[in-house]
């Protein structure tokens, strides 16, 4: 469902992400990790056509983003941190907008059917300005869902939510997971990766540094059988310590330097 292959994205002569090269299937979810300043943001904006890579191929559904960029984005779904509507369409104006955005023309059944799903169904009149966050983010989820996409992206999808909301959200990814989509979630939130992931993909200064199911990473990197996804990031993403010098490895601190002699001319003939 996801192929990127070699994707860099450079700004001028900083490179945010180099040759990263990963695969996402059917029915997966891949957890997106990393420092701040790692490459995630930039990753996920080259994945959605915000911003075009600088090198490399991404391929969702089958489709090249490059080559079809309008019939690739129609199999996709990109849910950023903070949810973006119109201040002046309500909910079901947001939800007509986009059938006609996507072209669809038997939207009404399932744009109510997402309402109820997500227990917005008595604001169907209301405006942005009258939900509270939450209400918000799930206004946009039914937005995002309403053209059936097989490629679905969070970017810190639990910002902002209550406990309901939040569980809410986890159904919301299991469910689109069961359902044969192929998802890519953005989190620092570990504990959330851990419980709703398939597969991790770990970031570090813009290249990859651990890639696979949570299974196989544990495998790989983890120093005990109890290690947590927590613990795994750390030690993948630890700053590299500069090698000691010989001297100190040998078990002492290096000699002083040698005073020189005293050259002082004498002050009698």
């Amino acid at each position: 469902m996801i192929e990127v292959s070699g994707l860099t994205k450079c700004y001028g002569e900083f490179t945010a992400v180099k040759d990263l090269t990963f695969a996402v299937r059917s029915g997966e979810v891949l957890g997106l990790l990393g420092p701040n300043g790692a490459g995630k943001t930039t990753t996920l904006r080259c994945l959605t056509g915000v911003i075009p890579p600088t090198q490399g191929t991404i391929r969702l559904g089958g489709s090249d983003l490059t080559q079809d960029p309008v019939g690739t984005k129609r199999k996709l779904a990109f849910f950023p941190d903070e949810p973006r509507l119109f201040d002046h369409l309500s909910v079901w104006q947001h939800l007509m907008f986009t059938a006609r955005l996507y072209q669809i023309s038997d939207y009404e059944n399932r744009g109510h059917e997402l309402l109820e799903q997500f227990s917005i169904a008595d604001k169907v009149d209301a405006m942005p300005g009258e939900l509270s966050r939450g209400m918000k983010q799930k206004l946009t989820l039914a937005c995002g869902l309403l053209h059936a996409p097989k490629v679905v992206m969070f970017d810190e999808p639990l910002t902002g939510l209550d406990p309901a909301g939040i569980r809410g959200m986890k159904d919301t990814m299991r469910r689109l997971a069961r359902e044969g989509a192929a998802l890519i979630l953005s989190s620092h939130l570990l504990s959330l990766l851990e419980e709703v992931c398939t597969h991790v993909l770990i970031l570090k200064s813009g290249k990859k540094v651990a890639d696979g199911s949570l299974d196989e990473v544990h495998q790989r990197f983890a120093e005990h059988a109890d290690a947590s996804l927590e613990d795994i990031f750390f030690r993948v993403t630890a700053p590299t310590t500069p090698p000691i010098p010989a001297v100190m490895r040998a078990g002492g601190p290096p000699p002083l330097p040698t005073e020189p002699p005293d050259v002082t001319p004498s002050a009698h003939p």
